[in-house]
């Protein structure tokens, strides 16, 4: 076997890709597709962060665009809604990480312990669907239940106090964004925990009865710690993310009253690029937006690698 090997690794390149591919011919042809996308969606594109770098004109081109260097990036750092739309991004990916994250975890939690599968599956299907509806139409839903006349509305009523308008003042945005995204994604994000929680050895959970511990124990000692790699995976991923929330939902539930807590580095790309057509600005922050998720993402990993033995890479 090992002489084998030695002559594969000495054969000609064209002799080694023919030998990979009879044997893995269906492997291959499984990853086209996913190739595919990936070179046409996120790969072929990046050749368009040169407009960073450019006063661009869609006359002229890419190519034949005037340089102008950092001047946009200049421009962003230097400019008035720098430090609102990076304290607001960062804010709402704060408040979403420290949120929704654990919500999506504890709900699997909860559903894991329950008996009744008839239940269970009904109560699954019920989280999940919000994520499955279109954004206009989750839109829709917020800007009718948070209006003055909407379900809110009627409850402060109830209460005997003046209804009033949660998308209409600032001060309520980030709690309507933050419990918005808990609604629509914690079904749909607690299935990986389901699955993670349902190949843990269901042995552990005899002796444990056996032993005598309750629900709160075993979840403690058996249903966490079983978990624990797949939420520290998704926890870095998530961290990668943090400047990038949700700009579609965003776009459509906020108005110009409330861009002090709103207005985010998505939405100020959107009006910069498309509405002012000023399109090397927008790409300049959009690519600075991408390099600090980057560096986040690598610092996390980093520090995961080093206190566990837990990282992407």
């Amino acid at each position: 076997m090992d002489l084998n090997a030695a002559r594969f690794k000495r054969a000609p390149l064209g002799v080694r890709l023919a030998k990979d591919w009879r044997l893995n011919r269906l492997a291959y042809i499984m990853a086209l597709p996913v190739a595919a996308y990936f070179i046409t969606f996120c790969y072929l594109p990046m050749y368009g962060v040169a407009i960073a770098f450019k006063k661009y004109s869609p006359i002229k081109g890419i190519m034949g665009s005037a340089w102008v260097g950092l001047k946009y990036f200049r421009e962003f750092t230097g400019g008035y809604f720098f430090w609102r739309t990076i304290r607001n991004t960062f804010l709402l990916g704060v408040f979403d990480i420290v949120w929704a994250f654990p919500a999506a975890i504890a709900f699997a939690l909860l559903v894991n312990e329950m008996k009744f599968a008839r239940l269970k599956k009904t109560i699954q299907t019920i989280t999940y669907l919000p994520y499955f509806v279109s954004s206009v139409v989750i839109a829709g839903v917020i800007l009718a239940f948070c209006a003055p006349n909407g379900l809110a509305g009627i409850y402060f009523n109830l209460l005997g106090q003046t209804p009033r308008s949660f998308l209409g003042d600032a001060r309520y945005f980030r709690s309507v964004y933050v419990i918005s995204n808990i609604w629509q994604y914690m079904g749909f994000n607690s299935i990986i925990y389901l699955a993670a929680l349902a190949g843990i050895d269901q042995e552990l959970y005899d002796a444990a009865v056996i032993d005598g511990a309750g629900r709160w124990r075993r979840l403690l000692n058996i249903s966490l710690p079983g978990i624990a790699p797949t939420i520290a995976i998704l926890f870095i991923m998530r961290l990668g993310s943090t400047l990038n929330v949700g700009s579609e939902k965003i776009l459509l539930i906020y108005n110009a009253g409330i861009y002090e807590t709103s207005d985010v580095i998505a939405t100020f790309t959107y009006r910069k690029g498309l509405l002012e057509n000023n399109f090397g600005y927008s790409t300049a922050v959009g690519l600075l937006n991408s390099l600090v998720n980057f560096v986040i993402l690598y610092a996390a990993n980093a520090l995961s690698r080093r206190v566990s033995e837990v990282s992407l890479w």
